[in-house]
């Protein structure tokens, strides 16, 4: 299964970089108001540079002068399960130790190339099939 982390950045500003292991490298946004647990809320993502996927497991600090200086730390960690990808929307299940359950970050084509909103999705109810024997 394919992973994903949530680092809380002490940056120039206060964010949370949101990563899914995907296509062998760190698919990356920074969230400025961190990733949401309610359905009905959203929240810009700035999709950022890929990462490399040693970074999942990055904690400490970047040097200043280098690019995203500040305090990293891992906010949430775990795997997902891929729903359904495409270059605009990308739907996954999250099984973190605080983020659970779906989710859906959809390209903000109005705002610009790297704008994207992050949101925690409605559960597709699951179809149980009973055979009796």
């Amino acid at each position: 299964m394919p992973k994903f982390v949530v680092q809380k950045h002490y940056a120039s500003h206060l964010h949370y970089d949101f990563r899914l292991e995907m296509d062998g490298v760190l698919k990356s946004w920074a969230v400025p108001k961190g990733i949401p647990t309610k359905e009905g809320v959203k929240h810009l993502a700035v999709q950022v540079e890929d990462h490399e996927l040693s970074y999942a497991d990055f904690e400490g600090v970047i040097p200043e002068g280098h690019y995203g200086a500040g305090k990293v730390e891992i906010w949430d960690k775990g795997i997902y399960e891929l729903e359904s990808k495409k270059d605009w929307k990308i739907v996954f299940i999250l099984h973190g130790k605080r983020l659970k359950g779906r989710y859906t970050i959809l390209k903000f084509k109005k705002a610009g190339a790297n704008q994207w909103l992050i949101f925690k999705a409605k559960e597709k109810s699951r179809k149980i099939k009973i055979i009796c024997i």
